[in-house]
C-alpha cells in the first residue's frame, strides 16, 4: 500500500522562533520515535491504515533540503559544495559520511535542519486540525527526543527491537558493513534511554505480525 506524503508542492513556512509553541489543537497529536533501523514505519503504516493522520518526518526532512529550498542552502553554507550532487541535489550518502564520522557536525546539521522541520510539522498539525479535529494525528521523527521536540505532542510511542536485530537490519537496508552500521548505532541516544520517555512502547524484535498486534492494541488505547 502507497504511502502518503504531506508537503508536496507547497511552500515551507519560516522556522519557528526558539521556544515558541505551536497553537493548540483539538485533535489528539502522538509522537512516533525510536532508534535507526527498528521499524518505525512499519509501526507509522499500521497506524495509518487503522485510522490515524500520519506524517513522516523522514519525507519532510527531504522536503526541505529540496534543490532551491533555504534549507539546501544552509546546509550548503555550513558544509560546503561538496554535498551536492552533479545535478544540485544533496548528495546524502557524502553528507552521511561526513556527520556520522563527527558528532559535531551531526549536531550542526540537526540545529541547522529542525526549525525547519518542526515549522513544516506544525503547519500540517493546524492544516489537519481544521480539516477532522476529531482525528489522531501520528508524526514520526528519529530525533524526537534529542531536539526536545517531543514536548509538543500529547503521548509519545517508542519503538524499540533487540540490537543485534537492529544491527543486521541496518547493515542490510543500507548495505553497510558491521563496524559502519554500528558506527551510525552509536552515535544516537540509546534505545534503554529513549523508552524512559515512553507513554507506549512497541517490540518489533519479533514477526510483522506480532507487531501489528502490540500496534492495533495501542490504537484501541489512543482511541479511548
Amino acid at each position: 500500500m502507497a504511502k502518503r506524503t504531506v508537503g508536496q508542492g507547497l511552500s515551507f513556512p519560516a522556522p519557528s522562533r526558539a521556544g515558541a509553541s505551536p497553537a493548540p489543537t483539538k485533535m489528539l497529536k502522538v509522537g512516533l520515535t525510536g532508534s535507526i533501523a527498528v521499524g518505525k514505519s512499519f509501526v507509522l503504516e499500521v497506524l495509518r491504515e487503522l485510522g490515524a493522520r500520519t506524517m513522516d518526518a523522514d519525507q519532510i526532512a527531504r522536503e526541505c533540503v529540496e534543490p532551491g529550498t533555504p534549507g539546501l542552502s544552509a546546509v550548503v553554507e555550513e558544509f560546503g559544495d561538496g554535498v551536492l550532487a552533479a545535478n544540485g541535489s544533496l548528495d546524502r550518502m557524502k553528507l552521511g559520511a561526513i556527520i556520522f564520522a563527527d558528532e559535531a557536525k551531526r549536531q550542526k546539521l540537526n540545529s541547522i535542519l529542525h526549525p525547519f522541520i518542526i515549522a513544516r510539522q506544525d503547519e500540517v498539525m493546524q492544516q489537519w486540525d481544521g480539516e477532522t479535529p476529531e482525528a489522531i494525528a501520528v508524526i514520526d521523527a528519529a530525533l524526537m527526543i534529542e531536539s526536545g521536540g517531543y514536548k509538543r505532542f500529547d503521548k509519545l510511542i517508542v519503538v524499540h527491537c533487540q540490537p543485534e536485530i537492529q544491527l543486521q537490519r541496518l547493515m542490510k537496508r543500507n548495505n553497510l558493513s558491521r563496524e559502519e552500521a554500528a558506527l551510525r548505532i552509536k552515535s544516537q541516544m540509546p534505545q534503554e534511554e529513549k523508552m524512559k520517555y515512553a507513554d507506549y512502547l512497541v517490540d518489533t524484535s519479533g514477526e510483522f505480525e506480532n507487531t501489528r498486534r502490540q500496534v492495533e492494541e495501542l490504537w484501541r488505547k489512543l482511541q479511548a
